[in-house]
């Protein structure tokens, strides 16, 4: 199916789609620290990073066994004993045998000998020999000798704690082959790419046809002299490289940690709603609005969800898009509140106040607003239903940590249905029991839903955990009931739903918990477009109050449904935000404008059409 993307938006939307995902499971056992002596502080970097493979380039001189790069680095201090054998010796002991803790983990020590190699290697053996059970085959400790090493007709002349680095291009006897622990080779003889891009498709058919030789040959392969940037350990990951080499100890290894939560995969492509465009464009009527806000979605999350359902969201099929600064009154970076209250309100308000000025001046809230109107309200949010994107719609606060406070402000609220979470709130603070006495319907039971009569108010803990929790299709239920029960009023009615687990996701900086979250919010916006083609007087816009986490996209496969993002904090960031429409008077929500202008589009627009 195809789907329209306007050419302004389309810039925004990109994701490197040239490589699939690789089907190695990345951690840092698979990360080299390239001439680890050159760290400030050798060996530990990368052993508290927990990497797989460190190198230390060895020279023999007066007897002793020295590392640095070039003999004029030789001093006292740095001999081998002291750099790594005998750190690596106390790791062990404090780790009771295993030199990592995980006792599955182990460590490949790269020794490049600059030095003759049967000399350098019998000097070696001196020190090794009275450790002899740390090392591989009988410990967790494989040596690995470059540079300088023998021909692979003596190998087997060495002992068998004793590996060898080989190269692609030679041919290894079986017995020989036994002896090499790793096969390495310049990257530079295959690319001068500099990880900026893709590699040309040349480059990269070769480099990957070195990868496949090697490890037919049932061992590891590392490049030496690769472009050392995230771009270009992703791109080496996709072709499967066995160790990514990098002077970038302490940015690597939590890059390759990270990769749980840094990836995702769905595993399902979900239904993407056709619209009919019923009077989108068009200046008729709008008697109902629904304003759909995803909780800290930026392009970014909104792409995520685009590529993990294989291309299309039904986000993507909207024509109208513009773009809201989201600042707060205080602030460059808005938080909830002061978004959600310049929606609410039309007011910039500091960051932390609900539905007031900045002196904290109570102010009527679109519910207020259309209420003289005939107009009725819902508020859906699949998180705290107190929670300062819903509470800007409801309640009057100088700082959104009044929860108890929010919740009785309620009571005192045109809303008239109010789903989401917080029963346990509700519950301690006893508005139930006001609110029946107001003959309002509560329940904290959510198989209640349906037989409820408005107004009503349904808040279930248990339902809004996250997506991945278990939370299941409760948005769009949800707003299925509310617009049911608010149809019917002949003057019209305004839903307000929130996404609000995409902004924890990029709290928490969880890829998966903002794509499951994003993809979710989409079927709300799928059952929204539906509800507003069947009566072509439904105006329907969906929008954030802010972006959350700086998510960027550094991967993707819109085949496999595979998405790799990163997040450069885990707070909010001062990034405009789009607003979508659709159905009549979409084209009103096209442009840039302040986030204040959302909540004056939609009165006029009720008041244009509600006074009639």
């Amino acid at each position: 199916m195809k789907f329209i993307i306007p050419a302004f938006l389309s810039a925004f939307l990109f994701v490197n789609t040239v490589d699939a995902q690789s089907p190695v499971k990345y951690t840092a056992a698979q990360a080299h620290s390239h001439n680890d002596y050159a760290q400030n502080i050798p060996f530990l970097r990368a052993y508290y990073q927990q990497f797989g493979s460190i190198e230390a380039d060895i020279f023999l001189k007066n007897d002793s066994i020295f590392v640095a790069h070039d003999q004029k680095y030789i001093t006292s201090k740095n001999t081998f004993n002291a750099l790594y054998l005998k750190p690596i010796l106390d790791q062990i002991e404090k780790n009771k045998g295993s030199i990592y803790p995980d006792k599955n983990l182990s460590l490949q020590l790269l020794i490049d000998l600059k030095t003759p190699g049967k000399e350098t290697i019998a000097a070696l053996i001196k020190e090794l020999k009275p450790h002899t059970n740390i090392f591989y085959p009988k410990g967790t400790v494989k040596i690995v000798l470059s540079g300088e090493v023998p021909s692979p007709e003596e190998f087997e002349q060495y002992p068998d704690y004793l590996f060898f680095d080989g190269r692609p291009d030679i041919q290894y006897t079986k017995g020989q082959l036994e002896k090499i622990g790793l096969i390495s080779q310049d990257f530079t003889k295959y690319t001068h790419w500099n990880g900026k891009g893709i590699l040309v498709k040349s480059d990269k058919n070769a480099i990957e046809a070195v990868i496949k030789k090697v490890h037919e040959k049932g061992k590891k392969v590392r490049f030496w002299a690769t472009p050392d940037n995230v771009n270009a350990w992703k791109m080496l990951m996709n072709m499967g490289l066995d160790y990514l080499n990098t002077d970038k100890v302490e940015e690597l290894g939590p890059y390759l940690r990270n990769r749980p939560d840094a990836e995702y995969t769905a595993q399902n492509i979900q239904p993407v709603y056709q619209p009919t465009y019923r009077n989108n464009d068009k200046e008729s009527k709008v008697r109902n609005i629904i304003l759909l806000i995803g909780d800290g979605m930026g392009l970014a999350q909104i792409y995520s969800g685009v590529t993990a359902n294989r291309g299309e969201l039904n986000l993507t099929r909207f024509l109208n898009i513009g773009f809201s600064k989201t600042n707060a009154a205080d602030s460059y970076i808005t938080d909830s509140a002061a978004g959600a209250t310049a929606m609410a309100t039309g007011k910039k308000a500091r960051n932390r106040a609900i539905g007031v000025d900045t002196n904290n001046i109570p102010l009527l809230n679109l519910p207020d607003k259309i209420k003289p109107l005939g107009i009725k309200t819902g508020l859906i949010s699949a998180g705290n239903i107190v929670d300062a994107t819903p509470a800007a719609f409801f309640a009057h606060r100088s700082d959104r940590s009044m929860e108890a406070l929010i919740a009785h402000d309620y009571l005192k609220s045109p809303v008239d249905i109010l789903i989401g979470g917080g029963s346990a709130l509700f519950n301690k603070e006893k508005i139930s029991d006001s609110l029946q006495l107001k003959g309002i319907q509560y329940s904290n039971q959510w198989q209640d839903l349906n037989t409820l009569k408005t107004p009503f108010v349904l808040l279930n803990d248990a339902k809004t955990v996250s997506i991945l929790n278990g939370r299941g299709n409760f948005l769009a239920e949800a707003f299925k009931k509310t617009q049911e029960s608010l149809v019917k009023n002949k003057k019209g009615f305004f839903i307000m739903a929130e996404g609000a687990q995409i902004d924890y996701g990029g709290h928490a900086n969880k890829v998966p918990y903002v794509v499951t979250e994003m993809l979710d919010f989409d079927q709300l916006i799928g059952e929204a477009m539906r509800f507003a083609d069947s009566n072509g007087e439904t105006l329907v816009i969906v929008t954030a109050d802010h972006e959350t986490g700086g998510m960027t996209l550094l991967d993707g496969d819109l085949k496999k449904g595979y998405v790799d993002g990163h997040f450069s904090t885990n707070d909010h960031t001062s990034v405009m935000v789009p607003v979508f429409a659709y159905g009549p008077h979409s084209m009103d929500f096209r442009g840039v404008y302040e986030n204040t202008e959302i909540y004056e589009k939609i009165l006029r627009l009720f008041n244009l059409y509600g006074k009639k």
